[in-house]
């Protein structure tokens, strides 16, 4: 789910979509308006699910989509290998998610983790 907005009323620390995948804006520059066109913002993006650093140069009246992220708990059913089979403790849907190789000692079976939705894909929240 995604919400539309400007991007003159972006954030930085907030969330924006760039070539269909969620990013954390790290930084935003914008330049005044000059005699042949609009202010333009430089916005400085990093995925959240991919860690691909981004940036975008636009006019700040242009219309961007902002992910909504959402922070969600988990209980962990089982452990195979790097994967993590979790079901949601509100509406108890079940799913597998990918874990690094260096947390998957602090995790067991029947523990509570977060994890973050956004657009369809999930990450482990550490």
């Amino acid at each position: 789910m995604k919400e539309q907005t400007e991007t003159g009323k972006l954030k930085e620390g907030r969330y924006v979509v760039v070539d269909d995948e969620p990013c954390k804006i790290l930084g935003i520059a914008t330049s005044k308006p000059g005699k042949h066109g609009a202010a333009k913002a430089r916005i400085d993006v990093v995925g959240i699910f991919d860690g691909q650093k981004r940036s975008i140069v636009q006019p700040v009246s242009t219309k961007v989509y902002v992910p909504v992220v959402e922070r969600k708990v988990g209980q962990v059913i089982s452990i195979t290998g790097t994967t993590v089979q979790m079901m949601d403790v509100k509406d108890f849907t079940m799913f597998e998610i990918e874990a690094p190789e260096d947390k998957i000692a602090e995790m067991e079976a029947g523990k509570e983790v977060q994890y973050i939705e956004a657009l369809g894909k999930k990450k482990l929240d550490f």
